[in-house]
């Protein structure tokens, strides 16, 4: 039975990845579903059932558009294959328990950010909202404890994300701060502090390197929405192990 749930998840993983990537591709641009099916972002060509199927139509298609030829973005295959696994994770590590949902949510979450921040360097506000909604009622029936802890995260990854911009005149936008409070508010302010350092730490790591390879230059952005999302998703399921260690070896 664990197999025939994994083999589940994982299809829920795909298929729902699939969904995410258009989110995290239309939301920003404003375009609704419900005006637009699928279409090529080359040709414009609208896209037939059996060119959508997550993963098995990008291997069956070589990558390739079917009408005009030109390559397809790897992105999608890639994030589809990642959803896939990580809800397989989600579900192999937590069962079928209520903490499950809040897992799959931060996902699916994490998921649209990548590639919105990813493809155009945006976080947007309407995402955020949605998600700080369910969030909010999650915590309404399964409470941190203590109950006040969330609202503290919450204000911490604001407060302290807009004392950064301030200082720094820049360094984050807008939305890192509001992703910032709202990781706070459902993971509590530790594991809020263990987000910023991780995050802080491998956005700085690898600045660094795409400097050193010319990748970009010095007052250049990049996205940093999807290094906050990983380290979130690392707190979220290892938070407590590596604050344990932490405590051990240097206290």
């Amino acid at each position: 039975m664990t197999l025939f749930y994994s083999l589940n998840f994982l299809m829920l993983g795909f298929i729902l990845g699939s969904f995410f990537n258009v989110v995290g591709l239309r939301l920003p641009k404003g375009i609704l579903f419900k005006d637009e099916r699928s279409y090529c972002p080359r040709c414009y060509h609208s896209l037939r059932w059996f060119e959508l199927i997550p993963l098995m139509s990008y291997v069956l298609q070589r990558g390739k558009c079917r009408h005009c030829q030109k390559c397809i973005s790897p992105l999608y295959p890639i994030m589809e294959t990642v959803s896939g696994i990580m809800f397989v994770f989600c579900y192999s590590l937590i069962g079928f328990q209520v903490e499950l949902f809040l897992a799959l949510a931060l996902i699916s979450l994490f998921h649209i950010i990548l590639v919105s921040d990813f493809v155009y360097m945006i976080i947007p506000n309407k995402l955020l909202l949605m998600f700080f909604a369910l969030f909010i009622l999650y915590r309404l029936f399964i409470p941190l404890e203590p109950w006040w802890n969330a609202l503290l995260g919450g204000f911490i990854g604001i407060a302290l994300t807009a004392a950064i911009i301030l200082i720094c005149n820049g360094g984050m936008g807008g939305g890192d701060m509001k992703l910032f409070g709202l990781i706070g508010f459902v993971l509590g302010w530790k594991l809020l502090f263990l987000t910023f350092f991780l995050s802080t730490l491998t956005g700085a790591l690898m600045s660094s390197v795409l400097l050193m390879a010319g990748v970009i230059k010095r007052d250049q952005p990049f996205p940093f929405g999807p290094i906050i999302a990983l380290s979130a998703v690392l707190s979220f399921f290892s938070g407590d192990i590596i604050i344990e260690w932490y405590v051990q070896t240097f206290f």
